[in-house]
């Protein structure tokens, strides 16, 4: 609760500062509201009126006029007792929000409801029958207990909820979860003149102080990043991200290998983009460095024979310091043709509750979804799954040839209630076992803002559930949607645990890139727990460091154990990795244990080899890994002649590491990221180089 009522108060300091002189008397007003009422969810709506209704009673306005609460409070008991007398009508807001459960819904009312706002028997077949269900304000009535004041009882709402059918049958009922009218917050508040009964809408969900815990990264952060972390456009931020702590340099002598999961992940380069253009720089802990190289397409050799992967490395002096040296390993998957791609059995697990009713997280992603429909051929099918309160499937598995069919689904979904991401996935996961294509590709797509807080919502639960589903031999990709209250840790955990891959949708173009131009590579596995191994030479190499990868590390004994999970590669995509490297003095081994002494073979020696680079993966069908080593020479090029992906792949790195002010950026700058990326951008068909030259120089005005 101290968490919440700081956050307040921050954010009505930044509209006027002044109200720091009255910081005692606001503390008041805001605990005596939330005393009164412990149940209120903090949600945007909710804030904005608060902080509305206290800026007119408080603002520095009010105290030239000499009226409103702020004269009240700071004088005599009179105008204590006034002061309280303007928290009640606060308190009264707060009882007309939560009177929104207590609404008998009717006429066009009655018809707003998310998820759906008609069930559908079979794909392309409304199925309308309204009057066959009870009235669901009736039936909350009848859920409030006698001597109660009219108070509902604690039912949850899922509990009235219809609950999920089998494939192919009707399932989201018109009481699935009530919604007030959408058109009363077009732009996210409440109008002046809606009715009070009507202007207090209120997701219904289970009280959570997760959401403003102390202890919770994003909190952490913004703590520290006052001036710029929060995001604009958000009322309050709650956002979550796992601790990044990087990776150290290891000597070659002491840790000679390392080993390492591949990521394709792209997530935290969308992500990033979202702060920089919202006017703020980026939590530390968001700016995963792997991601962000790997979000660029270099355009790899690509494999021949029967290899899926291609290896190809490049070492040169490093940007950041001229005494070290920096490595490029690239690997490139097998490209192949659209018309080759084999058929997707595709689920999409939607979540339309109440946190997902921003511009920018349902209304984009059903755009997104039709972006897909567009490129789909009749061989392949698609299934929707939706969560919110209770899971329910909307759209049995259609053939791709029925576009209108599925857009018209599409169309339908709606949001409102709370989370049930785990009844979600098992349904999701049930519906791809039913449509199972042999060799086709099997694939849940989840999409959310990752705010799951109602039904199995631990991420251990979650996890746990992923990795018992992946068995089945279906994969997972995650799309991560919105701000504010945006879960990256979660989405990121439930990808990395389900054969999976992550991408934040922060625009139009971005699901594009996503869904459409890139589908292959982001929908189609050709390799699985794909792990890469460097025996470094210590002749050669001092000592080592991985950018990024962080928490992609593997124990040198887990590279050969076929039971541990690692990354999934997909037809077509580059996967790029780079080293750190401090040159070996010499030849000479340690000499200060007692117990043993390490030395450098004459082997190594003489072969003036760089490393052995080594790596397994597993046919999508197979549990089984195969293995390519290759030695590599030592072959140092001067950086003005490194090929523009080189180069460009060692800007995107340098940039990570400023944005996390890393103890390892040496002498890194800003304008050394923006010459490296000008001379690098080749090119650049989609401008995406482009594009990340222009965010460098918005990280730049931002850093001043």
């Amino acid at each position: 609760m101290k968490t919440t009522i700081n956050r307040i108060l921050r954010e009505l300091y930044r509209i006027d500062p002044d109200l720091r002189e009255q910081e005692d008397a606001l503390k008041k007003v805001i605990q005596k509201l939330m005393d009164e009422k412990p149940d209120a969810f903090m949600d945007s709506v909710f804030e904005k009126k608060l902080k509305d209704q206290l800026l007119a009673a408080f603002s520095s306005r009010q105290r030239r006029k000499k009226s409103g609460l702020l004269a009240l409070v700071t004088g005599s008991t009179f105008r204590w007792t006034a002061g309280l007398a303007s928290a009640a009508c606060l308190l009264f807001f707060v009882a007309i929000q939560f009177k929104v459960d207590n609404l008998h819904l009717s006429g066009k009312d009655s018809q707003q409801f998310p998820g759906l706002q008609a069930p559908m028997a079979k794909a392309g077949e409304a199925q309308d029958s309204p009057e066959s269900k009870p009235d669901l304000g009736d039936r909350l009535s009848q859920s409030q207990k006698p001597g109660t004041g009219g108070k509902p009882s604690a039912t949850p709402l899922s509990a009235v909820s219809a609950p999920y059918a089998q494939a192919g049958e009707a399932v989201l009922s018109p009481e699935f979860t009530p919604s007030v009218n959408k058109d009363l917050f077009t732009d996210g508040s409440i109008p002046a003149s809606a009715p009070e009964e009507e202007g207090g809408r209120l997701r219904k969900e289970v009280k959570s102080e997760v959401r403003g815990a102390a202890d919770s990264p994003a909190e952490i952060a913004t703590e520290k990043r006052v001036d710029g972390a929060a995001l604009a456009s958000a009322d309050f931020n709650t956002e979550g991200y796992d601790r990044i702590r990087e990776n150290a340099f290891e000597e070659t002598l002491k840790e000679p290998l390392s080993t390492f999961s591949i990521d394709v992940d792209t997530a935290s380069y969308a992500n990033v983009r979202r702060f920089l253009t919202g006017g703020s720089l980026p939590y530390p802990d968001a700016v995963r460095i792997e991601e962000m190289i790997n979000y660029f397409d270099y355009e790899y050799a690509g494999p021949k024979g029967s290899d899926p992967i291609n290896l190809e490395t490049e070492l040169s002096t490093c940007p950041w310091n001229a005494n070290h040296l920096l490595l490029r390993v690239g690997l490139q998957a097998k490209r192949i043709a659209e018309k080759d791609i084999p058929p997707g059995n595709l689920v999409f697990l939607i979540d339309v509750s109440g946190s997902m009713s921003d511009e920018n997280k349902l209304p984009l992603l059903k755009k997104s979804m039709k972006q897909l429909v567009a490129k789909m051929r009749q061989e392949d099918r698609i299934a929707i799954v939706v969560y919110a309160g209770s899971a329910g499937l909307v759209l049995p598995s259609t053939t791709g040839d029925r576009k209108s069919v599925i857009n018209e689904a599409i169309d339908r979904l709606e949001s409102g209630g709370s989370t049930a991401g785990g009844e979600g996935i098992l349904l999701a996961y049930e519906t791809a076992k039913k449509g199972y294509i042999a060799k086709g590709n099997n694939r849940v797509i989840i999409a959310s803002d990752g705010d799951f807080n109602v039904g199995p919502s631990s991420d251990g639960e979650l996890v746990r559930m992923i990795e018992e589903k992946r068995k089945e031999g279906v994969f997972l990709t995650v799309l991560g949607f919105g701000m504010g209250n945006y879960k990256d840790s979660k989405m990121q955990s439930l990808a990395d645990s389900g054969n999976g891959n992550y991408a934040y949708i922060d625009s139009l173009a971005e699901a594009q890139k996503v869904l459409v131009k890139q589908m292959t590579g982001t929908l189609f596995t050709i390799a699985k727990d794909v792990k890469i191994q460097i025996e470094f030479n210590p002749a050669v190499v001092g000592e080592y460091r991985l950018l990024g990868y962080e928490n992609r590390m593997l124990a040198s004994r887990d590279f050969a154990d076929d039971t541990k999970d690692a990354g999934e590669l997909g037809a077509g995509t580059s996967v790029t990795a780079l080293y750190e490297l401090i040159p070996a003095d010499g030849a000479s081994g340690r000499g200060d244990l007692r117990y043993q002494n390490s030395t450098v073979s004459q082997g190594a020696m003489s072969k003036d080899e760089l490393m052995l680079i080594k790596f397994r993966y597993k046919k999508p069908d197979s549990d089984t890994s195969l293995l390519i080593e290759r030695p590599i020479p030592l072959m140092v090029t001067e950086l003005k002649k490194t090929t523009d992906n080189y180069r460009f792949a060692a800007a995107v790195a340098e940039w990570g590491l400023l944005l996390r002010d890393s103890e390892f950026k040496g002498t890194a700058t800003f304008a050394q990221v923006e010459e490296l990326a000008r001379g690098s951008r080749g090119s650049d068909q989609d401008g995406w180089r482009a594009e990340f030259i222009r965010l460098v120089g918005l990280s730049k005005s931002l850093s001043r």
